[in-house]
């Protein structure tokens, strides 16, 4: 075993640090409002102290060595299941909470649990590594994230849902299954979205049956394969039904958000309205009109990047992207370097939930995808997501840390 390398990635501490700063600014700017109301004016100031617990978890987390981390992922990830069950033990009648009240405080399970998550998937794929070979050899690690997913679309929180897939998704590719593998997994996913146009849904169902006929995979699989995506074909209006009535709202504007401009739509026309009228340069820090009108919904919140983009225009939101692009290819070249397999599948595993949350929200601002909730790292106001996302980014510095450590 190699000596240590106690170093810290300066970089990746650097675009936080960069990404930090800026949305602070912006939660900042978003309480600046010209209707008197000044529910989110000391955001700012909440999510500073937030901050500094986020930096000292990540401190700590730094510190913590690996081979302890995949000791402890197995009860860590019970501990997330077991957070994630407390807000059905203490529902009200209008249904489970989200939120855990610590005092003056809340904290949202859901965020820590991605972390419980990725932890044990880690150590499960480590294991498995070049063991990945079809469905009975995914079905493991499929489990792991489909039952906090299950817990978290039942509270109900379709957004998180998304993340914990995509996590699952990303950690398999990098713990090396196959792509046809993986995509023969997700078919059904597709063919539930096709399904609302017969003859989309029907070409993609010719399209599967002419590649498995090619690939031959195994009869578990070519069965599964069929039988998921002609199910998930005629399940449709009972999943539908099956949602809240807000929820099948955000889907129906996000494909027409004229149809109801003053109400469900709202959120999605006004986002596009702010970032529109950024044009190049912005209209200036503070002097956002759609944000000081208290036009733009949970702008401190879900629709932050709007108020990036109606103030500081194309250029500005330009800058963002390209930090975020920057610190998500630094996780990954961190994840690269790892020589221990825990360590970089952990590594992966974060830059996918950076990534989601990244692409879900910015895309959710700009109308390509229906509203979800998800925050956008370091910038969105809440605690519990910053005190996560630090403490992810404490486990980065960790597996940069040990790069050449390979454990026996």
């Amino acid at each position: 075993m190699r000596r240590l390398d106690g170093e810290t990635n300066v970089l990746l501490l650097g675009l936080a640090g960069l990404l930090l700063t800026a949305g602070i600014t912006f939660i900042y700017s978003a309480g600046q409002l010209a209707t008197g109301r000044v529910a989110i004016s000391d955001a700012y100031q909440k999510q500073l102290v937030w901050a500094f617990m986020g930096i000292f978890a990540m401190w700590l987390t730094m510190r913590i060595p690996l081979r302890v981390l995949e000791k402890v992922a197995g009860p860590v990830y019970l501990l997330s299941l077991g957070f994630l069950v407390l807000p059905f033990l203490f529902s009200s009648s209008s249904g489970p909470d989200r939120w855990i009240h610590l005092g003056g405080q809340q904290l949202q399970p859901s965020e820590f649990a991605k972390l419980g998550v990725i932890l044990f998937l880690a150590r499960t794929l480590a294991v498995r590594r070049r063991g990945l070979e079809s469905f009975r050899d995914l079905a493991w690690p499929c489990a792991v994230a489909a039952i906090p997913c299950l817990l978290v679309v039942l509270q109900p929180n379709l957004g998180t849902g998304i993340v914990f897939g995509a996590i699952l998704v990303a950690m398999l590719f990098w713990g090396g299954a196959p792509p046809l593998l993986l995509f023969l997994l997700l078919s059904p996913l597709v063919s539930l979205l096709l399904s609302f146009s017969f003859a989309l849904w029907s070409t993609f169902i010719v399209g599967i049956g002419i590649l498995l006929w090619l690939a031959k995979p195994s009869w578990m699989e070519t069965i599964y394969t069929v039988t998921m995506n002609v199910i998930m074909g005629v399940v449709t209006l009972p999943l539908w039904n099956t949602l809240e009535e807000y929820q099948q709202k955000r889907l129906l504007v996000f494909l027409e958000p004229e149809a109801d401009p003053r109400g469900a739509g709202w959120h999605i026309l006004q986002s596009q309205v702010a970032v529109g009228s950024g044009g190049l340069l912005g209209q200036g820090f503070l002097q956002g009109s759609q944000k000081r009108l208290a036009f733009l919904p949970e702008q401190h919140t879900d629709f932050i990047f709007s108020v990036v983009g109606e103030e500081m225009g194309f250029v500005g939101v330009a800058v963002a992207l390209v930090l975020f692009s920057l610190f998500l290819n630094e996780g990954i070249r961190i994840a690269q370097s790892s020589s221990d397999a825990f360590g970089s599948t952990v590594a992966f595993g974060l830059v996918a939930l950076f990534a989601t949350h990244m692409a879900v929200n910015v895309a959710m601002t700009v109308g390509m995808m229906p509203i979800t909730g998800l925050p956008l790292p370091f910038f969105s106001y809440g605690g519990s997501f910053l005190l996560a996302s630090f403490i992810a980014v404490g486990l980065l510095q960790r597996v940069w840390r040990e790069r050449f450590m390979r454990r026996i």
